[in-house]
C-alpha cells in the first residue's frame, strides 16, 4: 500500500502504473527521434505528455483494476477500448508539439502503447504467480476473534497482494515485546503487522519498528486501506472532525468550484446537439415532460430541486410515495433506457452544478424521504452532507446502482471514505474512473 494525498493505492498497480508510462515515454520518444528527427530535448515534452494522457486512459478503461487480470476476456475489452481512446486524442495531443512529430505516427504511436500494455501486463501476471510482488504479514489476533480472522484473511485472498506469514493469538494484557521484536520480523521478511482494534503498542516498540521498516496497523485500518471504505459501525462519534472535508482550504475550495464552473460549462456546449436531440426524442417517446425535476437533499440538509432527462413514465410514482428502481423496470420509457445506459440523463444536472447545488464530485445526492429513513437505520448516514452532492463519486464508481437498506450503507461506507480522506488527487481517481463507468455501462438501470 502506497499513500498519495492520504488515499491508498496498491503498490503493485503502482508499479505497472509507472511501467507503462515509462515504457510508452522510450518508445514515442524513439520515434520522434529516429523516424521524425525531432532531438530528444525537443521531443521529451511532447512524450511524457503522452505518457501521462496515456495512463489517465488506462485509468479510464479500467486497465488498473485488481479484477482486469482474473479475467482475460476483461483484460482484452481494457485493452480494446483503452487503444480507441488514444486514437481519438491522437490528433489533439499532437498539436501540441512540432507539425512533423506525431502527426507522422497516429498508427505508430497506439501500437506502442499497445504493445507497452501487453508487455507490462505479461511481466506483471508472471511476478505474481512467482509471489514477488506480495508482501508477507503477521497477524496478531485476540482470543476469540475467529471470525474476524475469516474476514481478514478472505480479504487478503480476494486482493492478492499480500500473504499471511505468521498468526498468533495473544492475550489480553500480555506484552507485545516479544511478537513484536523488529530484529525477528525483518529476518522473516514480515512486511506489516496487523493487530487487533485497540491494540495500545508503547511509543517506544512502536517507534523502533517504524525505524526498521515494519507497518504496524490495526485490522480496520488495514482493511480501510484495502478495500478503500469505510467499517460505518466502527466508526467513533467524533471521527468527522479529523476528516479532510472539514479542514479544506479556501484554495482548495477555490480551485473545486472554479473547476466545476469550467467544466460544466465546456460540457454544455460540447453536448448541446445531443442534448436538443434527447430532448426531442424524450417528447416523442411518451407523454410527459422533458425535463424530471425532483427535491434531493444537499450539503448540510438543504433541500434543492435537482434536473434530469425524464427516463420514466411521467405517472411514475402515481401513489405519491418514493420508490427504488430496479433492474427491468417496467417505468422506464424506451428512450429512457437508452439514455439511462449511456448516462445522458444524468448531463442536465450540470445546471445544478452551475448553481452552486451540486459538485461534479461527490455523494449522490438522495430524497428527502430516503434520508429520512435510511438516517434513522443507518449510522452515520447525515455525516455525507457535509460536503456537496455530486453528479458522481467514490461510491458510484465503486459500487453498481443501489435499491435498498443494504446498498445504501455500503455506499454509505465509500461515501465516508470519500470524505474523511478528500483530495483534489481523489477527485481526478473518480473522475477518471467515471469515465470507466459510462463506457463499459457498469451499475445502470
Amino acid at each position: 500500500m502506497t499513500s498519495l494525498f492520504g488515499h491508498s493505492v496498491r503498490s503493485d498497480l503502482l508499479l505497472l502504473y509507472i511501467a507503462d508510462a515509462l515504457i510508452c515515454f522510450l518508445a514515442v520518444s524513439a520515434l520522434l527521434a529516429w523516424q521524425g528527427g525531432i532531438p530528444v530535448g525537443q521531443g521529451g515534452v511532447l512524450a511524457i505528455a503522452t505518457a501521462v494522457i496515456a495512463g489517465l486512459i488506462g485509468g479510464a478503461a479500467g486497465l488498473y483494476r485488481p479484477e482486469a487480470f482474473g479475467r482475460l476476456r476483461q483484460l482484452l475489452a481494457n485493452l480494446a477500448v483503452a487503444s480507441l481512446l488514444l486514437v481519438v486524442l491522437l490528433p489533439l495531443l499532437a498539436l501540441l508539439g512540432p507539425a512533423d512529430g506525431l502527426r507522422g505516427h497516429l498508427v505508430a504511436v497506439p501500437v506502442a502503447f499497445v504493445g507497452a500494455l501487453v508487455t507490462t501486463r505479461l511481466g506483471f501476471t508472471a511476478a505474481r504467480r512467482r509471489g514477488m510482488l506480495r508482501r508477507r504479514l503477521a497477524v496478531l489476533r485476540a482470543d476469540g476473534a475467529g471470525a474476524d480472522l475469516l474476514r481478514l484473511n478472505a480479504v487478503i485472498a480476494r486482493q492478492g497482494s499480500f500473504e499471511i506469514a505468521e498468526e498468533v493469538e495473544v492475550e489480553a494484557g500480555a506484552p507485545l515485546g516479544q511478537w513484536l521484536d523488529p530484529a525477528r520480523l525483518r529476518a522473516a521478511r514480515i512486511w506489516g503487522v496487523i493487530l487487533p482494534d485497540g491494540t495500545g503498542v508503547p511509543v517506544p516498540l512502536r517507534r523502533r519498528c517504524e525505524a526498521a521498516g515494519i507497518r504496524l496497523l490495526e485490522e480496520g485500518e488495514f482493511l480501510e486501506h484495502q478495500l478503500a471504505r469505510v467499517d460505518v459501525e466502527r466508526l467513533p462519534e467524533a471521527w468527522l472532525a479529523r476528516s479532510n472535508a472539514l479542514r479544506e482550504s479556501l484554495l482548495e475550495a477555490g480551485f473545486r468550484r472554479g473547476f466545476d464552473i469550467l467544466l460544466g460549462t465546456v460540457l454544455v456546449l460540447a453536448t448541446l446537439p445531443l442534448l436538443l436531440l434527447t430532448a426531442l426524442a424524450i417528447k416523442l417517446d411518451s407523454p410527459g415532460p422533458v425535463f424530471y425535476r425532483q427535491d434531493r437533499v444537499g450539503r448540510g440538509g438543504r433541500v434543492f430541486m435537482l434536473f434530469k432527462f425524464r427516463s420514466m413514465v411521467a405517472d411514475a410514482e402515481k401513489a405519491g410515495a418514493p420508490v427504488w428502481a430496479s433492474k427491468r423496470d417496467s417505468r422506464v420509457t424506451r428512450v429512457g433506457r437508452l439514455i439511462r445506459l449511456t448516462r445522458i440523463d444524468e448531463i442536465p444536472q450540470v445546471l445544478n452544478v452551475l448553481r452552486g447545488d451540486m459538485a461534479f464530485v461527490g455523494p449522490r445526492p438522495e430524497r428527502p424521504a430516503f434520508v429520512e429513513t435510511l438516517g434513522g437505520q443507518i449510522p452515520h448516514y447525515h455525516d455525507r452532507a457535509v460536503v456537496k452532492p455530486g453528479i458522481t463519486g467514490w461510491a458510484q464508481v465503486n459500487y453498481p446502482y443501489g435499491a435498498s437498506v443494504e446498498d445504501a450503507r455500503m455506499k454509505l461506507a465509500y461515501d465516508l471514505y470519500y470524505v474523511r480522506r478528500r483530495s483534489l488527487f481523489l477527485d481526478l481517481l473518480i473522475l477518471v474512473a467515471t469515465v470507466r463507468v459510462v463506457l463499459f455501462q457498469e451499475g445502470s438501470r
